[in-house]
């Protein structure tokens, strides 16, 4: 298996910083916590790329709702700052690991996801059962 160095100096980069910012904000620019950031955005960033290059950074508190939809379900949303870092880690790690994933595992990777994950078990169950019609079994 190949070995990477200086993971923690890329995942550090102002690059990385500024691109896991746009990527952290798709799509949620008018979320009150990306406006509260984005008033102090250049000093915000700063900062949190202070933290992490001292290795001083701490994630904050997550933050609790509920949400009926139409299950009710707990969710803990993390703050805007540490979506960042969720983003900036996700930057570096993503194209080492989509690598070595096995074709068929599907949570949480680009263009894949539930619905193709459940239409190819479909695919592999009509295969099994010959559309509906159990094969096999010696019986």
């Amino acid at each position: 298996m190949k070995t990477h160095k200086n993971l923690y100096k890329q995942l550090c980069s102002i690059e990385n910083l500024e691109l896991a910012y746009e990527n952290a904000k798709k799509g949620k620019s008018k979320k009150q916590a990306v406006i509260e950031f984005d008033k102090n955005k250049e000093e915000n960033l700063i900062e949190l790329h202070k933290e992490l290059v001292n290795l001083t950074y701490q994630p904050r508190s997550l933050k609790r709702f509920i949400v009926r939809d139409p299950k009710t379900r707990t969710i803990h949303a993390s703050a805007f700052r540490d979506r960042i870092v969720h983003h900036m880690l996700v930057n570096i790690l993503e194209p080492i690991f989509e690598k070595i994933f096995i074709y068929d595992s599907y949570a949480s990777r680009k263009d894949k996801g539930t619905h193709i994950a459940i239409a190819r078990f479909d695919e592999f169950k009509r295969k099994v059962s010959q559309n509906g019609t159990i094969m096999g079994g010696g019986r």
